[in-house]
């Protein structure tokens, strides 16, 4: 594995956090969320289609080199966190909740997210956290609606 493929994978190194390495990987993609310009819906949509798209790979290679969905891997909770995002206000409430929320059915993985770990590889990896994160960005959007 080169180590272009271990950094993107590990999420820049938060994958190596001693505990917890999901939530490290969530927190990290937040931070990165945050300091990016604000960015018009086609802009966030290329962003996940194409961060999306090189995971797939990327953690394919990690759970080869680590074991089945490896604890380092944590590629799928940038693209999972930055889909749960999608078109939110960066408001610290909305950033705050979007984190805990993802995480929260990250850990739970409601239907469809639990099955779609049996995928192989990468995809097995990637598609769980990217259905949390549409479940995520649903629910703060119905919040943003109703209040």
């Amino acid at each position: 594995m080169n180590l272009i493929t271990k950094i993107i994978g590990s999420g820049f190194g938060s994958g190596y956090f001693p505990f917890a390495s999901g939530t490290a990987g969530s927190f990290v993609a937040l931070l990165i969320w945050i300091a990016l310009p604000e960015m018009t819906a086609p802009v966030q949509i290329a962003l996940i289609i194409i961060t999306f798209s090189i995971g797939i790979p990327i953690c394919t290679a990690m759970e080869k080199r680590y074991g089945e969905d490896p604890k380092q891997a944590v590629w799928d909770e940038f693209v999972g966190q930055w889909v749960a995002l999608f078109l939110l206000p960066k408001t610290i409430p909305i950033l705050i909740a979007s984190f805990l929320i993802f995480r929260a059915l990250d850990v739970w993985k409601p239907f469809p997210a639990n099955d779609s770990q049996k995928l192989p590889g990468g995809w097995g990896i990637m598609v769980d956290d990217l259905i949390v994160g549409i479940y995520t960005a649903v629910i703060l959007h119905a919040v943003i609606i109703l209040l």
